[in-house]
């Protein structure tokens, strides 16, 4: 894992805010995996604050996208924010229910929305 890599947790009701921060690779998009799949189980929307990532490497968003199975069996509403929302929401179609949402910086109010089924 990227040493600098954190995630902290804040629960709002029935919402999860994770606020991302330091560097994204293969090891943090696992434990970001692992976070969505294990501890936002109850929730029914899960936002992730990607403003204080520094770094999206390639590796990291390759395996955080090519493993979104993991979450399959979810019925989840994911909202991106920030600076890096674009680059880490997945873009492909899922097998399974998401609702995928990417609000990006606030100089960009344009909000766009991915229905995955």
């Amino acid at each position: 894992m990227a040493k600098d890599f954190k995630i902290s947790i804040q629960m709002k009701g029935e919402d999860a805010h994770l606020k991302l921060s330091g560097d994204f690779d293969g090891t943090s998009a696992h434990e970001l995996l692992n976070v969505l799949r294990r501890s936002c189980a109850p929730c029914s929307k899960v936002y992730l604050h990607a403003d204080s990532l520094k770094t999206l490497h390639r590796f990291g968003l390759q395996v955080f996208h090519s493993n979104f199975d993991l979450l399959k069996g979810k019925s989840l509403d994911l909202v991106f924010i920030g600076e890096h929302a674009s680059r880490l929401a997945p873009e492909k179609g899922m097998l399974f229910d998401l609702n995928i949402s990417i609000i990006p910086p606030a100089s960009q109010p344009e909000i766009t929305s991915r229905q995955y089924d």
